[in-house]
């Protein structure tokens, strides 16, 4: 069986696709099941002398 060959780069693309998308996925739940970091230190102050002033 012969396909025309828009049809076959069609089909090449789709699967690209799908497996970019499956990587994607795949690191986002990597990211998401690694344990965070527990923030140290403190935080910046919030005096008056720190804020811009407003234009």
């Amino acid at each position: 069986m012969l396909m025309h060959p828009s049809m076959l780069m069609d089909l090449a693309d789709d699967r690209t696709r799908e497996r970019i998308a499956e990587a994607d996925r795949r690191r986002l739940l990597t990211r998401a099941r690694r344990p965070r970091k527990k923030v140290t230190g403190t935080l910046a102050s919030c005096e008056v002398s720190v804020a811009v002033p407003a234009r």
